[in-house]
């Protein structure tokens, strides 16, 4: 299945891209991953953890009153391959429709090349996220 165009332009230029340029963009991702908005800062109960995470690591998902999914994520600073790929879906899906970002296949980020630049145990970890992800879009009415 195709991949939507944005995340198919990320998944392009890091698959072309040097190794050590990889693991760089992905430091980029995560320093641009933008704090959470007030509502889930005053009440994190709103969002949902990821325990398959290595480091603690939440999310939570919005759609709007057009089908535009809007997506909002916590990771310490300290984590910043996971803040990295946070910062990729962001990127790639943020305003899709549900059945857009539902569409993406679980492993679209092999294609990228990031088996060599982070742990398989981080992949798995990232898999997670986007299976949580696609989790809350599913659990909607």
């Amino acid at each position: 299945m195709a991949l939507p165009p944005r995340l198919q332009t990320i998944v392009d230029v890091f698959r072309s891209s040097p190794k050590e340029f990889r693991l760089e963009a992905l430091l980029d991702y995560s320093r641009r991953l933008p704090p959470l908005p007030a509502r889930y800062v005053d009440d994190p109960s709103l969002l949902e953890e990821v325990p398959e995470c290595q480091t603690p690591f939440f999310l939570a998902t919005e759609v709007d009153d057009e089908g535009r999914v809007h997506m909002f994520f916590s990771a310490p600073p300290e984590s910043p391959t996971v803040r990295g790929f946070a910062g990729i879906l962001l990127d790639g899906l943020e305003g899709l429709t549900v059945e857009e970002v539902l569409s993406v296949p679980d492993d679209f980020y092999y294609g990228m090349g990031l088996e060599e630049v982070v742990t398989p145990l981080r992949l798995r970890g990232m898999a997670a996220i986007l299976g949580r992800l696609k989790r809350q879009l599913s659990a909607r009415p």
